[in-house]
């Protein structure tokens, strides 16, 4: 009777549902009146559940009464004893088995049911009694065998693909809680590898949608974003508690040999917050980002290994990725961005050389070894770091000026060109920040001067947006002119000579104007509206005004303002009227006016004595280049305005006209005097244990350098003057017979280094691009028999355009690579072959022109006897052969027609010059290993050198094979170059196949013999079929 009371509540029930009544307040009266403390009330409790719950699920329900149900039940549902709880617990579980869910509504309740559960103490229900009732995976008393433990996980990690985005969250979590029974790595490696095919499937639809313009993703990314966040904050969160789990995680990264992703980047870095993982973590990913570039250079040097190792996506972009998504709220990451970033800077940036030199000096513009690549992806992640997130600015612009303070030992040009592009990138942004800045300046007076420039060069737009920042600098630098130490002055000049550079007067030249070659590797900030022109004007006359107690201090001090004149009148052009006046003022000093007396310059007021020491006290002729580069500069920016001065110009006129006369007359005398004039004959003593010694030495090198300036003056007023250029020529011949002089003088003591020259890059430029011309035309057109036959070979001309090609070629491509075709253009010699106009070619055309013209010389070499042939030009041909063929795409056609030429030669040249050999087959062997595998081409090498040496048993007759001439009894020997090359090509072959089987074992998994089979077949029969394969 009770029961039939009971159902008919229901169906009255059921119908308010239906239409929607108040069905709150009936759940609501049902709870009331069923007391969960009394059976009857505990059982129509149950009753109430098992109905609401399919009924929910039918969707005949209204989504908002569903909702309500649902809410009411779950605040109720603590209350329910253990077995009405177990109970509705089997009737979700019976409902997705047998998949009678419906539209799922009910599924709102079921975790709340579970927590209810696991809260239980003891719970009788079935055939037994549990003490506790947690979820399985939660329950550390529920028997789970590793089997079935495993079958669980599998299962739930299957189910990723067929969720939700935003139901991945929860699951992560729970999962994380069943590993605390086992299957650890089998867990994290699910999850990682689920993002992992997540960021793939995200990155190529981003392609796709660039290439057919779609704008539509399956998933958004922003959402695909925070939804890894969230996920990497719970694995970090069970890590914390679980320290089992976060070991579990680093060994498997480690075991997997650096198989990240950006996900497991992105997790590492968030891992690293906690103190006992912090050092393994970065250990692990400097050491992977080393092996990465390490192996990519490798890869990229091999064509063998090319073609077994497809080509992906590098860990340095994984890296730069992770950055880029940790915008979407990942701060628990950026933290470990900085500390990654300063790592690989401090760790592979450049290191001091002996006697506290660069080890790198000379710095060239592109990262070529993983070292430079690894510091470059520090300054990158640093960079972008600091664009993208505010809270790191303040951190990462603290630590990068901590570093230029304290490194004063090493170098820091790494993170000054870090600072710099900050500067470049963010100048507004690092206003905000200037304090720190400002701070800085208060130690440039004990900073090397290297760091100092580079310091100031980097901030100086700062300086045209802040006036604050600008009046803090001023201060230091004045109080540093008139430090005691030198370095300290040194670096005021330094500051004063770049605020006069960029506070341009009204009227001065952009940097455009003023040069075409100057190239400015800051970019302007365009605030002029801030300061006016009159202000600027007076403050660079004040500076200049400071700056003329500097021809009062030492010669170095006295140097870096001469060498920083000629920048300033370039960049401030209105400022050459006080410049030019200051350096006259100067030359007269040391310019002896009457004009019959011989030499027409002071030396002697040039040096200082103190005891038996002697010192330069003023650099002469750093002083009249600087005169003569100011005054060349001028003229030249004069010429274009010549029809609009005024009376203001009159001043500058009277001093230009000086200081041609000055220059003239020097000239004249310079030319008529002999060394006995300066007392500088070979008689004279340059020995730098005696004073004597010094002086003399001093005196030589400011004559050398007086003759260098006045040639590069005459030369560029000469307007192709025959009497000028025969000038330049006098000046020349005197020249170099005191640089022999002082060589021969110096080699004897313990210091035998040149002098520095004081021919400026410009006239250098001017010189190579004719030499360049004259050398191409006068090696291609003049043969060498008509070169004087009582000159030793390696002295002819045609040796020496050669070499001189050679350095001009190797500059250019270590310095400007990418400026090679305009320098290969500069010549004219394809005129006559390429009939189809000045047009643009690329540089393989034109890499590709030159060399033939090369391989025709040295076919000529080749073609005559070999008593004729001259090995020392034969090498330079091959160098030059060399360092041009590396500019040729390897997959390009005429790649291959160097080396089908290549191993032509080296098959039909029998010439016993063991030099000679060993350039080409060098050459060889670096061609074929960008073209394809070598290992057909040692073989044949091997069976010729087998055949010329014969067998080790002496019993064993060899079959006389040649397949290269180039390899006879004379280049054969194991001591000598085939030999060597050969051995050394095959070592490198074994090493690859080593690396290479060693990587492809890796990549198979030895826990999991199903998926090995999928992967790949042996690796070490793969390899061997490629061998054989090459050989053929």
């Amino acid at each position: 009777m009770q029961e039939i009371i009971q159902m008919s509540y229901i169906c009255i029930f059921t119908e308010l549902a239906l239409k929607g009544k108040d069905i709150g307040a009936i759940v609501k009266a049902i709870f009331k009146g069923s007391p969960p403390s009394t059976p009857k009330g505990a059982s129509r409790r149950l009753l109430l559940y098992q109905h609401c719950i399919p009924l929910c699920d039918s969707g005949d329900l209204q989504t908002e009464v569903a909702s309500d149900i649902l809410g009411l039940l779950m605040l109720e549902t603590h209350n329910l004893p253990g077995p009405s709880l177990a109970q509705l617990a089997s009737l979700f579980v019976d409902a997705i088995k047998t998949g009678k869910m419906g539209n799922g509504k009910s599924m709102e309740l079921f975790p709340t049911v579970l927590t209810a559960l696991a809260s239980t103490e003891a719970l009788s229900y079935g055939k037994g009694t549990k003490t506790s009732s947690k979820p399985i995976w939660q329950n550390k008393y529920v028997p789970l065998s590793p089997e079935e433990l495993q079958f669980l996980v599998e299962k739930v990690l299957r189910m990723f693909l067929k969720l939700d985005l935003q139901e991945i969250p929860p699951l992560v979590y729970q999962l994380l809680l069943l590993a605390a029974k086992g299957c650890k790595k089998q867990v994290l490696e699910g999850i990682i590898s689920y993002f992992t095919e997540q960021d793939l499937r995200q990155k190529e639809e981003q392609n796709n949608g660039e290439i057919s313009d779609l704008e539509v993703q399956s998933v958004p990314e922003d959402q695909l974003r925070h939804v890894e966040g969230t996920a990497i904050l719970h694995i970090v969160f069970a890590m914390r508690l679980d320290h089992e789990l976060g070991r579990e995680f680093l060994k498997s990264l480690k075991g997997s040999q650096g198989d990240l992703c950006p996900f497991s980047i992105a997790l590492l870095l968030s891992v690293a917050r906690i103190p006992r993982y912090e050092e393994q973590v970065f250990e692990l990913l400097k050491g992977a980002i080393s092996k990465d570039l390490k192996n990519e250079q490798l890869r990229h040097g091999s064509k063998f290994l090319q073609d077994l190792l497809p080509q992906r996506c590098s860990l340095a972009q994984m890296i730069l990725d992770t950055v880029k998504n940790s915008v979407f709220g990942w701060d628990h990451v950026t933290q470990g961005l900085v500390q990654l970033g300063f790592i690989l800077m401090d760790s592979f940036g450049p290191k001091a050389a002996p006697f506290g030199k660069t080890a790198a000096e000379g710095a060239i513009v592109t990262a070529k070894t993983p070292t430079q690549q690894a510091c470059r992806l520090g300054g990158q992640v640093l960079l972008e770091g600091f664009k993208m997130h505010e809270p790191i600015r303040v951190e990462i612009l603290e630590q990068v000026l901590n570093r230029l303070v304290t490194k004063t030992a090493t170098p820091v040009t790494h993170f000054i060109e870090l600072l710099s592009d900050i500067v470049v990138s963010a100048p507004m942004i690092l206003l905000e920040s200037s304090s720190k800045v400002t701070e800085t300046f208060d130690h440039l007076s004990y900073l090397p001067l290297a760091t100092v420039q580079g310091l100031l060069k980097a901030v100086q737009p700062l300086l045209k947006v802040s006036m604050s920042m600008k009046d803090a600098l001023i201060l230091v630098l004045r109080k540093a002119m008139f430090s005691s130490q030198l370095d300290g002055r040194k670096s005021a000049l330094t500051g004063f000579l770049l605020l006069l550079k960029n506070f341009r007067v009204l009227g001065s030249l952009s940097s455009s104007q003023a040069s075409q070659t100057i190239s400015s590797s800051q970019v302007q900030v365009d605030v002029h509206s801030r300061y006016n022109s009159a202000a600027n004007e007076a403050f660079c006359l004040e500076i200049l005004s400071s700056l003329r107690r500097c021809l009062g201090q030492q010669a170095d001090v006295r140097l870096m303002l001469y060498e920083g004149f000629h920048d300033v009148i370039r960049r401030n052009s209105q400022l050459a009227s006080s410049i030019m006046q200051t350096l006259l003022s100067q030359l007269r000093r040391y310019y002896e006016p009457e004009q019959d007396l011989l030499p027409p310059v002071k030396l002697e007021s040039c040096i200082s004595a103190q005891g038996d020491q002697v010192f330069l006290q003023e650099p002469l002729s750093h002083l009249l280049s600087c005169t003569v580069h100011c005054l060349l500069w001028y003229q030249g920016m004069s010429q274009p305005n010549a029809g609009e001065s005024d009376n203001d110009d009159d001043d500058e006129g009277g001093v230009q006209a000086e200081l041609q006369s000055l220059l003239e007359s020097i000239t004249r005398r310079m030319i008529k005097c002999e060394l006995e004039d300066f007392e500088l004959d070979k008689s004279a003593e340059f020995s730098v244990v005696s004073s004597v010694g010094v002086k003399n030495s001093i005196y030589a090198v400011l004559v050398m350098g007086v003759y260098e300036v006045l040639m590069e003056y005459n030369f560029t007023k000469a307007n192709y003057s025959k009497s000028v250029f025969e000038e330049v020529l006098e000046l020349f011949k005197r020249y170099n017979k005191m640089a022999q002089i002082l060589r021969e003088k110096s080699g004897k003591g313990k210091s035998s280094k040149s002098p520095r020259s004081l021919l400026s890059i410009g006239f250098v430029s001017t010189l190579l691009t004719a030499l360049f011309s004259v050398l191409m035309w006068r090696y291609t057109n003049i043969p060498c028999a008509v070169e004087d036959a009582g000159k030793e070979k390696r002295c002819s001309v045609s040796l020496l355009c050669l070499e001189g090609l050679l350095r001009i070629f190797s500059t250019c491509l270590l310095r400007y690579p990418a400026r090679l075709v305009q320098l290969l253009s500069a010549n004219d010699v394809s005129v006559g072959e390429d009939s189809h106009g000045p047009e643009k070619h690329s540089v393989t055309e034109k890499t590709s022109f030159y060399i033939r013209q090369f391989q025709r010389a040295l076919f000529t070499q080749l073609s005559g006897v070999e008593e004729d042939f001259n090995s020392k030009e034969a090498q330079l041909l091959v160098n030059i052969l060399s360092v041009l063929s590396r500019q040729l795409e390897p997959s390009s056609q005429q790649f291959g027609e160097v080396i089908t030429w290549t191993v032509k030669v080296c098959k039909e040249t029998s010439f016993e010059d063991a030099a000679f050999s060993k350039g080409l087959l060098s050459l060889l062997f670096s061609l074929h290993v960008l073209y394809k595998s070598p290992v057909s081409l040692l073989l044949e090498l091997c069976q010729d050198i087998h055949s010329q040496l014969g067998d080790i048993d002496q019993d064993v007759e060899v079959e006389q094979q040649s397949h290269f001439a180039i390899v006879n009894m004379k280049t054969a020997a194991p001591a000598t170059v085939s030999g060597l090359l050969v051995l050394s090509q095959v070592g490198r072959v074994l090493d690859e196949v080593d690396w290479l089987i060693a990587k492809k074992k890796g990549q198979l998994v030895p826990d999991k013999p199903s998926q090995a089979v999928r992967l790949s077949p042996d690796p070490t029969v793969l390899l061997l079929y490629h061998l054989r394969a090459g050989i053929g």
